[in-house]
């Protein structure tokens, strides 16, 4: 995701990407105009929301890209959430409904998250596509074998979820789109501070897998004693099964997306830390109103 983000900072490599999604030509996609990606909260009691990449189009309609590696439990009502909250921050105090604008929501999955098919692509729409909300599912792990004459879309799928030099540079012969992005990429790769920049967020990945290995055992762990409570009012068996459930989501849904919130502002350290002190780790729930 740290490469998407910083690929998506160049104008026309961002513009193509669009194009491609929204299956125009580039010539189409006129101004794109990248927004701040930390959606505003409404009362002290609401949520914070921040996007990987967010952008305008000149007619006013809106797109979320979200490069997600690691399966996330709550993906799609967190994606809604963000959608959502994009398309009610549109509207301020003393606007009519009618300035509300379309907003897409772009999901870019390193993992399946579909398991039923094989599809590599889908389109969600909310309502009327023209105004409404939509949303784009792209799952990189299904792309099926390279045929000829592909979409632009599939293209820039296969790009995403390169995995070597070789990949890209093949990829790059075949595409001038291409080409251009892995160049941006190449002079990435050679960037000093850019490297580090991504050498933090590789550890942050890691602490994230190593936070939910141990959130998953506290949440066993506190299904279990759920359970036995359970047990002496309705069976020892029943009351184990809705005790492993019920500790399961207490304990891997809030420290999973405090990890999340944590890796998203760069707080790694914090990642470390919270798994090892359970103290400390409730205190960053409350910080993030979790």
């Amino acid at each position: 995701d740290f490469c998407f983000k910083e690929l998506m900072q160049n104008d026309n490599i961002r513009k193509n990407i669009i194009a491609a999604l929204l299956n125009v030509p580039a010539s189409e996609v006129e101004n794109t105009k990248l927004m701040p990606t930390i959606l505003r909260k409404e009362s002290k009691d609401d949520k914070y929301g921040i996007l990987d990449v967010r952008v305008k189009l000149k007619d006013g309609e809106q797109i979320d890209f979200e490069m997600q590696v690691e399966a996330f439990d709550c993906w799609a009502n967190r994606s809604v959430y963000y959608l959502s909250k994009m398309y009610t921050s549109e509207i301020k105090e003393g606007e009519g409904y009618d300035c509300l604008k379309k907003c897409i929501h772009v999901s870019i999955l390193a993992y399946d998250h579909f398991l039923d098919d094989k599809e590599c692509y889908r389109r969600i729409a909310f309502c009327d596509t023209k105004t409404g909300k939509e949303m784009h599912i792209l799952e990189l792990s299904k792309l099926p074998p390279e045929e000829k004459n592909e979409t632009s879309l599939l293209q820039w799928m296969r790009f995403l979820g390169g995995k070597t030099r070789k990949d890209f540079e093949e990829m790059a012969k075949k595409n001038s789109e291409l080409e251009e992005a892995y160049d941006v990429l190449d002079k990435l790769s050679a960037d000093e501070k850019k490297r580090l920049e991504y050498e933090t967020r590789q550890r942050a990945i890691r602490d994230y897998n190593i936070g939910m290995l141990t959130a998953e055992r506290r949440g066993i762990e506190a299904g279990r004693k759920i359970g036995r409570q359970e047990g002496r009012e309705e069976g020892r068996q029943e009351g184990r099964q809705e005790g492993r459930k019920e500790g399961e989501t207490l304990g891997v849904s809030r420290i999973n997306q405090l990890i999340l919130e944590l890796s998203k502002h760069g707080r790694t350290d914090d990642i470390v830390k919270a798994a090892a002190d359970k103290e400390y780790q409730e205190k960053l729930l409350k910080e993030f109103d979790l």
